[in-house]
C-alpha cells in the first residue's frame, strides 16, 4: 500500500471516522491561539464555539492548549527578545495559565459549557499509578459533561520533566482515554508533497494510509511561524495515535468553522489512517511514555529471538549493560551496533543484570543467591521498537 489513498476512498474513511468519533481529542498550538499581541481572542471564541457544538452532539471532547507563556507576556508587556531562560519562561507561564483559562471560562460560558483546567507534566504520566489517575480524572469530568483543558505545567516543568511539545502531549492523551481522533490545529493548511515556497509542483496531501519515511520527510518541508513543536512532531504525534488505533487530522486551525467542516466531511487538511494492528494500553506506557533509565546490548540471536519469534530477554543473550537501574525500570534493548530494537521493563538490577549476562537462566540463583525470574525481561513487559519509536 502506497501512503496516499484516492481522493473518493479518502473522502469515504474520513466521513466513516468522522461519523463515529465519540470522544476527540484537539490539540491548539500557539501558532494558532496567539499573535505578536499575546493571546488571539476571536479564535479562543471561536474554539469555544465549535467545541461545545461537538459536545452537543453527545461527543465527548478535550482541549489541549498552549498560551499560557503568551498570555503572561501579554500581560507584563515583557517582548519576545527579552532572554531570562527557562526562569522567565516559567514565570509567565505561571502569569499566564490563569489568564488562558479565564479566557476559556468566559468563551465556553457563551455556549454553557464547563471546563476544567489539568496541567501535568512527563511524571505524571511516566509514574503508572499517576497514569491511571489522570485517566481516571478526565473520564470523570466527562461523566460530569466537562471539558478538560490539559496543558503542559510550565511554570514546574524542568527538561527531564517535559513533554517536548502539546503534539507529543496530546497524542498520549489520546492513547491513554482510548479517543478515537486527535485533531491538530496549527497555521499550515495541510501537509504537503514539498514546500510550495520552493516547488511549484507542490500538492496537499489529503489522506494518508501509513506514515513511512516518505511522510516524515515532506514533514521536513512545512513550516510553521511559530510554536515548538513542528510539523515533524505533528507526523509522530499522528503515528503514535494510529499505533493504538486512533484516526489524526492536521489543518488550518484559524479557520473559523474548521471543527464543523471537518465533521461534515469537507476534504480539508491532511488526514491519517489508523493502524490495522493496535497496540495495546499498557505496552503504549511502555513504548511511547516511559524514557529508558538504561540500555542492554544484545547479541543477534537474542535480536532474532526477541524480533522473530516473538520471545522474552534472556540473561544470556545479553552482552553489555550501559546505565544503572532498578527492578521494574524501564530499558531499552540494544544491537551491538546501538540501534533500540525494543523497550521493556527490567526484572532485574543493572549490577544483578552485569554478573548473570551472558549465562543461562539455570545459572541465575547460583551467581545472585535468588532468583525472580528466568527471564530479564519478560515478553508480557516487552515492546519492539520500529524506526519511529527509536526516534523518540
Amino acid at each position: 500500500m502506497t501512503f496516499q489513498v484516492s481522493k473518493e476512498d479518502g473522502l469515504f474513511y474520513r466521513q466513516t471516522l468522522f461519523d463515529q468519533a465519540k470522544r476527540v481529542v484537539i490539540k491548539v498550538g500557539s501558532a494558532v491561539l496567539t499573535d505578536h499581541q499575546g493571546l488571539n481572542q476571536p479564535v479562543i471564541e471561536s474554539l469555544a464555539r465549535q467545541i461545545s457544538f461537538l459536545c452537543s452532539t453527545g461527543r465527548e471532547v478535550i482541549l489541549v492548549s498552549s498560551g499560557s507563556v503568551a498570555a503572561g507576556r501579554q500581560r507584563l508587556g515583557v517582548s519576545r527578545e527579552r532572554r531570562g531562560g527557562l526562569k522567565v519562561k516559567q514565570a509567565l507561564a505561571a502569569i499566564g495559565q490563569g489568564l488562558l483559562m479565564q479566557a476559556y471560562e468566559q468563551a465556553f460560558a457563551e455556549h454553557q459549557q464547563q471546563v476544567a483546567q489539568v496541567l501535568l507534566t512527563h511524571s505524571d504520566l511516566s509514574h503508572r499509578d499517576r497514569y491511571l489517575n489522570v485517566r481516571n480524572t478526565i473520564n470523570t469530568l466527562f461523566e460530569f459533561g466537562v471539558v478538560p483543558i490539559i496543558n503542559e505545567n510550565d511554570t514546574v516543568s524542568v527538561e527531564e520533566l517535559r513533554f517536548g511539545d502539546n503534539d507529543t502531549l496530546g497524542a498520549l492523551i489520546t492513547n491513554m482515554i482510548g479517543a478515537d481522533m486527535f485533531i491538530i490545529l496549527t497555521d499550515v493548511d495541510s501537509l504537503c508533497t514539498a514546500n510550495p515556497a520552493d516547488d511549484t509542483s507542490a500538492r496537499p496531501v489529503y489522506t494518508v494510509a501509513t506514515i513511512d519515511k516518505q511522510v516524515e520527510k515532506m514533514a521536513g518541508s512545512t513550516s510553521s511561524l511559530l510554536g515548538t513543536g513542528g510539523m515533524q512532531s505533528k507526523i509522530r504525534a499522528a503515528k503514535m495515535v494510529a499505533s493504538c488505533g486512533g484516526s489524526s487530522f492536521i489543518g488550518p486551525g484559524r479557520n473559523t468553522n474548521i471543527l464543523q467542516e471537518l465533521f461534515s466531511g469537507n476534504l480539508v487538511g491532511t488526514f491519517f489512517l489508523p493502524m490495522s494492528e493496535k497496540m495495546g494500553g499498557r505496552k503504549h506506557w511502555i513504548a511511547h511514555v516511559l524514557r529508558p533509565k538504561g540500555f542492554l546490548v544484545v547479541d543477534d540471536g537474542a535480536c532474532k529471538a526477541l524480533v522473530e519469534r516473538g520471545k522474552s530477554l534472556l540473561p544470556s543473550g545479553i552482552i553489555e549493560v550501559r546505565g544503572r537501574f532498578g527492578v521494574g525500570a524501564p530499558v531499552h534493548c540494544l544491537r551491538e551496533d546501538g540501534e533500540a530494537v525494543a523497550a521493556g521493563l527490567s526484572n532485574y538490577r543493572s549490577r544483578d543484570i552485569e554478573k548473570i549476562k551472558g549465562c543461562k537462566s539455570s545459572r541465575i540463583q547460583e551467581i545472585l543467591g535468588y532468583k525472580d525470574s528466568d527471564e530479564v525481561i519478560h515478553r508480557d513487559n516487552l515492546v519492539l521498537l520500529d524506526d519511529f519509536l527509536r526516534e523518540l
